[in-house]
């Protein structure tokens, strides 16, 4: 069944209407007609089963047929990636989407090769980021959108003193533990799995040794990736999935 996002507050009361680049898509890619069966999401835990009403070139008007609230995942992973160099970012983010991240904040650390944006390039950015995501849930039928943070620096991000209940970085240093003792030193102090992490993935080179100094000062745990040095799109995708391996690990 296709899928298509539609915010929240245009998912209020039905009938719902899909435009601009959603309609096109269902018109004149999808060639949707009357009665077809179709599938909305709002990225705020909704998912909406509808029939195409009716249509006209840009515009398609969808009939309700069935509300479905889909609890959040058990816990929310927040993803503070170093920003790569081109539009890695963007399958990052498509990945990051797919495996259910809750957050994700581009960094601007010291060994990125970028520039400090200007709002308006700044903005831009963040729009096409949002969009990748969009496109992201459709695919996977998450009907959760991930936030995505504008960039910023660990120091500024550090300065907001964000509390997470297993913070973790992703590390070459040799005093990294495998992420799996992390999880069972907390279930076996709480009794259960945590409800928030962050992790940080660092650039190409990784972090310097002064960022890591500042991150793990604020309670963040180094994990190993194992002896082989990851590309940071691997890095990430690799850290998502070890961290919904455990998360949803029976038991």
């Amino acid at each position: 069944m296709p899928r298509f996002y539609l915010p929240p507050e245009q998912c209020a009361n039905p009938p719902l209407f899909l435009t601009g680049r959603e309609a096109h898509h269902a018109i004149h890619v999808l060639r949707l007609r009357r009665g077809g069966e179709v599938t909305v999401l709002n990225g705020a835990g909704a998912e909406f089963r509808c029939e195409v009403e009716e249509y006209d070139r840009d515009k398609v008007k969808l009939a309700m047929t069935e509300k479905i609230s889909v609890p959040p995942l058990p816990c929310q992973i927040t993803l503070l990636q170093a920003l790569p160099k081109g539009k890695i970012i963007e399958s990052i983010i498509q990945k990051a989407t797919e495996l259910g991240a809750f957050r994700i904040v581009p960094l601007l650390s010291e060994r990125v090769v970028a520039a400090q944006l200007e709002a308006k390039a700044l903005r831009q950015k963040n729009d096409k980021w949002r969009l990748v995501a969009i496109e992201a849930i459709k695919q996977c039928g998450s009907p959760w959108l991930p936030r995505i943070d504008p960039p910023v620096t660990p120091k500024q991000f550090l300065a907001r003193q964000k509390t997470f209940e297993l913070p973790l970085i992703a590390s070459l240093q040799s005093h990294s533990r495998h992420p799996r003792e992390y999880f069972r030193d907390f279930h076996s102090k709480f009794g259960r799995m945590p409800r928030s992490i962050s992790i940080w993935v660092g650039p190409e080179g990784d972090f310097t040794t002064n960022e890591v100094t500042s991150v793990t000062s604020t309670g963040a745990l180094p994990i190993s990736l194992g002896r082989l040095v990851l590309r940071t799109e691997t890095a990430a995708i690799y850290c998502l999935s070890v961290l919904n391996y455990e998360i949803n690990s029976p038991g």
